[in-house]
This record gives structure tokens, sequence and C-alpha cells, in this order.
């Protein structure tokens, strides 16, 4: 087996849970990056929110993704996005 197997064989051992959670360890580090470097945080969080919604539609399509987004609002009015953001 070659390295370039054996490396992406490993990549895909690794949980979807364990994916985002390296994922949001990459997106923290970035967000406090810019944070640091005066980039206000609305506006790191239009650009992110943007970024992934471009992603989406780009993996999902546009109505797949305009359902998911429907889907937001109850969620954050039941507060599940309400969370103490710790500040680097």
């Amino acid at each position: 087996m070659s390295m370039a197997t054996q490396i992406l064989a490993a990549r895909e051992a690794v949980t979807d849970h364990e994916q985002k959670r390296l994922a949001l360890g990459y997106l923290q580090e970035a967000w406090a990056e810019a944070h640091h470097d005066g980039i206000e945080g609305d506006c790191l969080a239009q650009t992110a929110l943007f970024l992934a919604l471009a992603e989406l539609i780009s993996t999902y399509g546009e109505e797949p993704t305009a359902r998911y987004a429907d889907s937001l609002a109850p969620r954050i009015r039941n507060g599940e996005f309400s969370v103490d953001l710790s500040r680097q």
C-alpha cells in the first residue's frame, strides 16, 4: 500500500464527529487570529456564514441548502446556538 493510500485510509477512518471537532478547532484558531488582527466578530460571522452557505450549495445544491437554512430559525430561537464562546 502506497503512503498516499495509507493516508487516505486513515482519513476515512476518522468519524464524522471527529472531523467536525477538528474543523471546529481550525476555525476557532483562524477566528481568534483574525480577531487579534482587528477583524470585528460581526464581520467574521457574516463572512463565515457566506462561505458555509456557498460550500453547502456547491455540495448539495440550492434547494436542499435553502431547506437547511429554513430549519435554522427555530433552532436559533430554541437557544441551540447560544453558547458561551471562549475568547482568546
